[in-house]
């Protein structure tokens, strides 16, 4: 593969990667910023910002199971496109109200479309590659994933900027930033997919019984993993201002946080999983996962201990994305690949929507740090779970058809 391919492959990976800046960088992770700041504008228990997420999450099982359905009814490309554009009209329209039922819905509607967007994003990304082999895809799907870091840097300077000009009551223009920017996203997003070459065939809406069957164990760490990293995802910030943070040191820890996310996916883990057998590329992650975690439990709380565990846990949280769709490419033909991430997407799905609400109830009950010990105990027995998944010998994968020019 000449150099200007590599280039121009690498570039249209990147242009995709402006969908996971709004779909986790900004709809999901952002909101552990604007947390604190609801909750108390708002005065919400933890529960309830538990259960707010827990509505994005709900939304994100139904868009993921629904996937399939939006490639085939309006192209997959198409379905990309329109499903991030719909992500950043959520976006805006959270900073327009302060009724817990309209914000419930559209973080519902967030959710749903920006797991579609995600989905098919990640199924995109796995094709970009004409002929680069597995190791060559893993490193495409891994820029791609790296658009979550650059979206949580870009929250950790937008939000905190909103929050230190207005306070508790600065979470609505943090909203509006947010989303104002998600629409600037949508351009690269829309002049990548363009680029990307037509599969193959047909996006098939069913697979073997005999591919699940050997995806099994991917599946049952995956819902473990969304739970674990998620919980700590919406509370730590609660608990690092718990702790006595102030937002410049909050939105420091956010910021290296991203950085280190981009930083890794960029460089180290597209070619780490792609050399990994089996399980063992999950089971890393959910044990460097695990150790992010510890830093604000385990050492005194302060600016030290919260930079420590963004760098761990932000080195290595969207690699568990990464491990998936490299799996699911492995072990699926071209045609299934996106049927393959979206019930992988789904499985993750359901842990994120589990994994805050009962988070939340601990919180309330014991304080956020007893609430955030569910993260290191799901995260252990997710890599206990990820050991288990056999090594899938990669059958020969369809080149993808070159869009005509």
């Amino acid at each position: 593969m000449s150099q200007n391919s590599r280039r121009r492959e690498a570039l249209i990976a990147l242009g995709l990667a402006a969908g996971p800046v709004v779909a986790l960088g900004f709809t999901r992770f952002a909101y552990a910023l604007l947390l604190p700041a609801m909750r108390g504008d708002l005065h919400w228990t933890y529960a309830q910002a538990g259960g707010l997420n827990t509505a994005n999450a709900a939304g994100y099982v139904i868009g993921a199971g629904t996937a399939v359905f939006w490639a085939r009814r309006l192209g997959d490309r198409a379905a990309f496109a329109g499903t991030l554009a719909v992500s950043a009209l959520a976006l805006l329209l959270t900073a327009t109200t302060a009724a817990y039922p309209v914000l419930s819905l559209l973080r519902f509607v967030g959710g749903l479309s920006t797991a579609v967007s995600f989905v098919l994003g990640s199924a995109l990304a796995a094709r970009v590659t004409a002929g680069g082999g597995q190791r060559r895809a893993a490193l495409l799907v891994a820029l791609y994933m790296a658009g979550v870091g650059i979206g949580v840097v870009l929250s950790g300077l937008l939000v905190p900027a909103a929050l230190t000009v207005a306070g508790d009551a600065g979470w609505r223009a943090g909203w509006l930033l947010l989303g104002l920017v998600a629409v600037l996203a949508v351009g690269p997003a829309l002049l990548a997919v363009r680029r990307v070459p037509p599969v193959s065939g047909t996006t098939s809406t069913r697979l073997a019984r005999t591919d699940l069957a050997r995806l099994a164990p991917t599946f049952a760490w995956y819902v473990l993993f969304g739970a674990g990293y998620v919980s700590y995802m919406t509370f730590v910030v609660a608990l690092l201002r718990d702790q006595g943070l102030g937002t410049p040191g909050v939105a420091t820890f956010f910021v290296v946080l991203g950085i280190a996310s981009a930083l890794a996916t960029l460089t180290v883990w597209g070619r780490v999983i792609g050399r990994l057998p089996g399980g063992r590329a999950p089971a890393l992650v959910s044990v460097l996962v695990l150790v992010g975690v510890l830093p604000v439990l385990l050492l005194p709380a302060g600016l030290p201990a919260a930079l420590v565990s963004a760098v761990v846990f932000g080195s290595s949280f969207m690699a568990g994305p990464t491990a998936a769709t490299v799996l699911a490419r492995r072990a699926l033909p071209a045609g299934g690949w996106t049927a393959g991430i979206a019930l992988l997407t789904v499985a993750f799905s359901v842990g994120q929507a589990v994994g805050p609400l009962i988070s939340g109830a601990l919180s309330d009950s014991g304080g956020v740090a007893v609430g955030l010990w569910l993260s290191v105990a799901l995260l252990a027995v997710a890599g206990l779970v990820a050991l288990r998944q056999r090594d899938i010998v990669p059958a020969e994968v369809p080149r993808p058809v070159l869009a005509p020019r």
